[in-house]
């Protein structure tokens, strides 16, 4: 964790205030949101699912991403009290309405990975 006040940390601060696009990709980005959002995008689902979808995640960077959406508005937790206790992740409302954002950051992956493996624009 890196102090608030670091040149770094300010400077991020300025970005995210003045630029919409750097901000939403403060929400989305890192290693392991992106392959949360696709798949919580599909409907509610398990932790346990989630941990056997993505392939790779540790439990801790799983809980961790999944908070921070969590804190940002993108995802709802919900805890049933039942013996074992079940947990499940959603979208909510305000991450349903970036499905257009995704879509769009997908497909233009998808064509610029395909860009680079015919060895066009790299």
């Amino acid at each position: 964790m890196r102090k608030e006040t670091s040149t770094n940390a300010l400077n991020e601060k300025m970005i995210n205030d003045s630029c919409g696009m750097a901000y939403t990709l403060g929400v989305l980005g890192g290693r392991w949101k992106p392959a949360i959002l696709c798949r919580l995008m599909h409907g509610t689902m398990r932790y346990g699912e989630l941990k056997k979808l993505i392939e790779g995640i540790s439990e801790r960077m799983l809980v961790t991403q999944l908070r921070e959406l969590e804190s940002d508005g993108i995802v709802r937790r919900k805890v049933f009290p039942e013996v074992p206790p079940r947990v499940e992740y959603e979208m909510t409302e305000l991450g349903l309405s970036m499905r257009s954002v995704i879509a769009a950051m997908s497909d233009w992956g998808n064509m610029h990975r395909a860009l680079g493996e015919q060895g066009v624009g790299v």
